[in-house]
């Protein structure tokens, strides 16, 4: 259950050296046999370097140097960097190799959720039976007839398909899988006579399957609709200049499309002409629509809030970005099964113990029974409960708090992540604008100047123009008479009060309607100082005022990354798709440990996957479809807010109901606790179970107390687990 970590991926350890000679053990080498070459090449350029040899069957480079030109630290940091280069490419690859060395394992999310229903529908059904019917041990029947009762028939029957996988594993990839345990446990049950053990068995696995294949199912129900980017139908250009309407799936790439207000845009491409105002947060994560124009690149998936566009499409269906997020949350979602398989490896390495022992107690007593006994008290068994039992206590706990963890298995990533991403909009803030500065001019008072600004905003749908009447509305203002609201797409809002015109929007619309608005330059540079977009307000060619929106931080957002440190998490990042001014006033405010801004969410993704390939355990917190990748490559994804997007939620691995950036910490905290009863139970079945096997080989402990004690040990396995249903939420929290 706790194997020993490897060596980094990309960490350069020496094997040999002498003066001007060395040799490197690099782990990602192995992965790397494509670019090997220009790894070499690179390597070489270095002008202390005369001769580079590198053997990715080995994972070694031998790199022969002046050593008057460089030290062997030198040149072990530097071949170290050139081979980082390729970080992404290497733990792909790793990925790939852990996933063929268990490919014998059957994958239950490409089992259909309602066949998986029947089989446990009967299982339940022969339990149930066979209890009212007062079911007996068929221990004291002949071999034969052991097989031959209604829960033995149910067993065999049931079994097949775990039977088959097991056996496939030792004879294709010749080391034991999950399905090697559960096979071994129903067949020393059925020889034992225990029929009802066996159908439990099975009972048991095929939950486990259901709510695996179930998760599965909704993952790729969340997918479909969001390869659902854009319109069913698009308006295309032709070459003469007209229009037609055609099926989403007919366009290609060069294709002219005509997006007008409120439509989602369904190609990746370049504006080709018109200017709009495109709300692109589910690819970018930026709380304000961008202005689009000719040139600019425009992603599928986008929304249209104002204005129109010709776009030139570059790419479509399958390869817009919007669907490349969806194959990375489908693709990391595969492989998460890895991380669970390796628990199961190790309770593997106990199964020829068992019938090494069987089959020595048998040739030196001579007694099946007794031989028996030592496939009966086997280790797996205690070694999967010792963990199953405490998990599932702490997942009902948290579900308790309003957190759903898909699996146990995240409960144990989550104990040992080091490092912990954020997202920004949604998650650090709040994903509204708000209204935080008013600065008027002209001996005007804050208030006139948010009610001239609501009247030309009224009728605008702006998240500005929000931020502004939530304002009016909070404050109790009122908004004055005035005229027709005209709106100039990507720039502002036009109206007229009284004999006035009130114009409010960025400062190319002042400029363009000959407003002076120097006068507010100071006030400007405190407010972007601030990180606050500004929004001008003018009557006539006067300038009157400017407005400061910010996306507020999110409450307790701070004392939440204060408990994460004590909570032992070394590395707190900040991801995001908005522009740099303002991720990094809020890396500033929050005292992240480093930022990265303007990232699409490959880029999010990939900087996890680096991490990763460092041998970094990496927790991610986000709430868009923007942060799907990152947060299904992510060792724990976890998804925050009433306002995350379903594909988010799919793609974590724990969802967080409420706002409450509070439970984060207390999330990690249950994780702690949780670990640290499950080695208290892995101690208690390891240490039980030697005791009864030992005592079963000598004859001293008959086979009725072995499985007396067995159980027994079950028993206090679950009962130590269910400490963890006594916790205390807000204690935690």
């Amino acid at each position: 259950m706790f194997p020993r970590r490897e060596q980094p991926l990309l960490a350069a350890e020496i094997v040999h050296q002498l003066p001007g000679r060395l040799r490197l053990s690099i782990r990602a080498l192995r992965f790397l046999g494509a670019v090997a070459d220009t790894i070499a090449r690179h390597i070489n350029r270095h002008q202390a370097v005369s001769e580079v040899t590198v053997t990715t069957l080995t994972a070694n480079v031998l790199v022969f140097f002046d050593p008057e030109l460089a030290t062997q630290e030198d040149i072990r940091l530097f071949v170290e960097s050139e081979v980082s280069a390729h970080a992404l490419l290497a733990f792909k690859e790793e990925r790939l190799a852990r996933s063929r060395v268990t490919v014998s394992e059957r994958r239950l999310q490409e089992e259909p959720v309602r066949e998986i229903a029947v089989r446990v529908a009967v299982t339940s059904a022969t339990l149930l039976f066979s209890w009212l019917r007062g079911a007996s041990s068929a221990a004291g029947l002949p071999l034969l007839r052991r097989f031959t009762s209604m829960p033995a028939l149910t067993a065999i029957s049931l079994a097949a398909p775990i039977l088959r996988s097991g056996w496939e594993s030792l004879k294709v990839s010749r080391r034991p899988n999950a399905d090697t345990l559960t096979s071994t446990a129903i067949v020393s049950s059925l020889l034992a006579g225990q029929d009802l053990s066996a159908v439990t068995i099975i009972w048991l696995a095929d939950i486990a399957e259901l709510l695996t294949a179930y998760t599965m199912d909704r993952t790729r129900n969340a997918i479909r609709d969001m390869l659902a980017v854009g319109e069913d139908e698009v308006w295309r250009l032709r070459a003469d200049g007209s229009e037609e309407k055609v099926a989403v799936d007919e366009l290609e790439p060069g294709d002219r499309v005509i997006a007008h207000t409120g439509v989602k845009i369904s190609v990746d491409g370049v504006v080709e002409s018109g200017t709009a105002a495109v709300d692109q947060a589910s690819i970018t994560g930026e709380f304000l629509p961008a202005q689009k124009r000719d040139g600019d690149q425009v992603f599928a998936g986008t929304v249209v809030t104002a204005g129109s566009l010709v776009i030139r499409a570059e790419k479509v269906g399958d390869a817009t970005a919007v669907a490349r997020i969806v194959h990375m949350v489908e693709e990391a979602s595969h492989r998460k099964a890895a991380i669970q398989l390796a628990a199961d490896r190790l309770s593997a390495q106990f199964i020829p113990v068992n019938f090494a022992l069987a089959g020595l107690v048998l040739l030196i007593t001579g007694s099946v029974t007794r031989a028996l006994n030592m496939l009966i008290i086997d280790y797996s068994c205690g070694v999967r409960l010792s963990t199953a039992t405490a998990l599932s206590a702490s997942i009902c706990t948290a579900a308790r708090a309003g957190i759903l963890v898909k699996g146990g298995n995240y409960l144990e990533e989550l104990d040992t992540a080091d490092t912990l991403i954020f997202d920004k909009t949604g998650t650090m803030t709040e994903g509204e604008p708000v209204l935080t500065s008013i600065v008027p001019f002209e001996k005007l008072s804050e208030r006139r100047l948010v009610e001239l600004a609501a009247a030309a905003e009224e009728a605008s749908t702006h998240p500005l123009a929000a931020a502004v009447m939530a304002t009016v509305r909070r404050r109790g203002y009122r908004i004055p008479d005035h005229g027709t609201s005209q709106v100039h797409v990507a720039l502002g809002m036009q109206t007229t009060v009284g004999r006035s015109v009130i114009r409010v929007g960025s400062r190319r619309f002042m400029t363009d309607n000959r407003v002076a608005v120097e006068v507010g330059d100071d006030a400007v540079t405190r407010l972007v100082a601030k990180g606050e977009s500004v929004v001008y307000v003018a009557r006539g060619r006067k300038l009157i005022g400017v407005l400061g929106v910010q996306d507020s931080l999110r409450e307790d957002m701070k004392k939440a990354l204060n408990r994460l440190r004590q909570c032992g998490v070394d590395d707190i990042i900040l991801l995001t798709g908005d522009v740099e001014q303002h991720a990094e006033i809020v890396a500033s405010r929050m005292a992240v440990d480093r930022y990265k801004a303007e990232l699409l969410p490959e880029d999010k993704a990939e900087v996890v996957l680096r991490l990763q390939s460092r041998g970094v355990r990496v927790a991610m917190v986000g709430d868009g479809i923007n942060d799907a990748p990152a947060l299904a490559y992510a060792d724990v994804g976890m998804a925050l807010g009433g306002r995350r997007t379903d594909i988010a939620i799919e793609a974590s691995d724990i969802t967080i109901a409420s706002d409450d950036p509070l439970m984060i910490p207390g999330t990690i905290r249950l994780a702690r606790d949780t670990m640290a009863i499950v080695r208290q139970n892995f101690g208690i079945a390891i240490g039980v179970n030697t005791a009864a096997l030992m005592s079963a080989s000598l004859g001293v402990l008959p086979v009725f107390w072995g499985a007396v004690l067995h159980n027994a040990t079950t028993v206090a396995v679950v009962l130590n687990s269910g400490r963890l249903l006594l916790h205390d939420v807000w204690k935690w929290r």
